[in-house]
């Protein structure tokens, strides 16, 4: 793994989770397949949190969502910690890199305000079938080469609160650029109050898109709200069956204080232990979708910001702190476009068939 000078790291190349509920061995295995480890799971949610074993090359900028009950898991509660990470948060934003992040996110909302008209046009369809390669740079030629699977799988894109597909125009050129055939966006109402509909929305949107295209499962990613409607479709309404791979960016996974300004049904499902997050705060046994959580320390719509780091002990995911980025710059950002890009490019690792050895050492993550 690469960290970059302001502590962006490319995502996921530690253990991908195999969860198992019953009490059965538990697989993990990193996606060079040359660390495999088995763990025991049971589901008595009140036993000591689970350690997890470390890939040599995790940092503390990439790390696991860690296996533990809903009252010690990664997000600290409390109002003495709840006022550290505020504290936290405001000494980020007097950083230099805090002071350049604000200035950069500026002019990325002022750029974004002058495109939104464009994002409310209904999206032309582009062709997906191709019977040659001449036409193509190196690049999309190679993972079609590479891994035509990976390169036809549809992308879904879906944007945050009062936004639209244009928050999403250059992740698009990236992902087409680097050979991805099948790349849509969703424009849901700015008017929706409910994550719970809007996620029905999706999944009627999913199996539109999965007939379509012939594929069984796509990958998402969301910005802000999008992200949240993605996981509860993914988490509560069975989503993880189409669902391989979902990219979150600045989502609110565990709320968020600026939630109590918005005075609205959708306000409130976003606040801090609302019944939206009890809910999906529950079990989900044999969730099969990965699920990277892109989360910035100068995110001013997610406060505390690491609110936006996703804990849930059934669901295999990372969490990549991106450094001096704004909650608008997230799906713009080079280096996270970059990375979203080679991250749905990589082939899916594959069940293990055969039973591995007990791990020989186990460390904690802090």
């Amino acid at each position: 793994m690469v960290t970059d000078r302001i502590g962006a790291a490319s995502p996921c190349p530690g253990p991908v989770a195999a969860p198992d509920r019953v009490g059965h061995p538990r697989l993990t295995r990193d996606r060079e397949g040359t660390e495999v480890t088995r763990r025991r799971r049971t589901d008595e949610r009140d036993d000591p949190p689970h350690s997890v074993v470390a890939h040599p090359a995790l940092t503390p900028v990439l790390s696991a969502c860690p296996d533990e009950p809903a009252a010690t898991r990664g997000v600290p509660t409390g109002l003495r910690a709840l006022t550290r990470r505020l504290a936290r948060d405001a000494r980020a934003l007097a950083t230099p890199s805090g002071v350049r992040g604000a200035v950069v996110e500026s002019l990325w909302v002022t750029a974004h305000v002058a495109t939104y008209p464009w994002g409310l046009l209904r999206e032309r369809p582009s062709a997906a079938e191709r019977y040659g390669y001449e036409d193509l740079r190196p690049l999309q030629r190679g993972l079609l080469v590479r891994d035509v699977e990976a390169a036809g799988t549809p992308i879904l894109l879906i944007h945050g609160m009062i936004d639209n597909r244009a928050i999403f125009a250059r992740l698009t050129r990236r992902l087409r650029t680097h050979g991805f055939t099948r790349v849509h966006s969703l424009n849901y109402s700015p008017a929706t109050n409910d994550i719970r509909a809007a996620a029905e929305r999706l999944a009627t949107e999913v199996e539109e898109l999965v007939a379509a295209s012939g594929h069984e499962r796509i990958n998402i990613v969301g910005h802000s709200l999008g992200g949240l409607i993605a996981r509860y479709y993914v988490q509560r309404l069975g989503g993880d069956a189409r669902v391989r791979t979902l990219v979150t960016l600045g989502t609110p996974h565990h709320g968020t204080l600026a939630a109590h300004l918005v005075p609205a049904r959708v306000g409130r499902q976003l606040r801090p232990g609302s019944d939206l997050f009890l809910e999906l705060d529950l079990p989900a046994p044999d969730l099969r979708t990965q699920v990277v959580a892109y989360w910035s320390d100068l995110d001013q719509l997610i406060v505390p910001h690491d609110n936006a780091r996703l804990a849930h002990p059934d669901v295999a995911c990372r969490n990549v702190l991106v450094a001096g980025v704004g909650h608008l710059s997230l799906p713009i950002a080079g280096r996270v476009v970059h990375e979203v890009a080679t991250l749905l490019a990589t082939p899916a690792i594959p069940e293990p068939t055969t039973p591995y050895p007990e791990a020989s050492e186990e460390i904690t993550l802090a």
